[in-house]
């Protein structure tokens, strides 16, 4: 896959996972790991530009007597899921059209 493209699937992949409530670094990364190959090294830099971007926030809650980051989607992180969705359903146009299943 596309760098660039993978890239921008991770970020929204990050938020939708977050849309469907406050979580922290390693469960995003055991839970996305299936839909998508992502490593802890590659998820923090998004956590970053996510949060710098203001489509989510952080805090810290204490679990077994240590502070855990737990991030959470702000309502600018959860429009930029529903842009993706509507972008979505433009390229599956554009791919059918691709495939010969749409002509002109």
């Amino acid at each position: 896959m596309d760098v660039q493209m993978k890239k921008g699937l991770l970020d929204v992949c990050v938020l939708a996972l977050l849309r469907r409530g406050d979580s922290y670094g390693y469960q995003i990364v055991t839970e996305l790991s299936g839909i998508i190959e992502i490593s802890e090294s590659t998820l923090y830099p998004i956590l970053k530009r996510l949060e710098q971007a203001g489509q989510l926030v952080t805090y810290t809650r204490e679990h077994n007597g240590r502070l855990r980051r737990y991030y959470r989607i702000t309502y600018s992180g959860a429009q930029r899921v529903d842009e993706f969705a509507r972008d979505w359903r433009e390229m599956e146009k554009i791919n059918a059209f691709i495939q010969g299943e749409i002509r002109r």
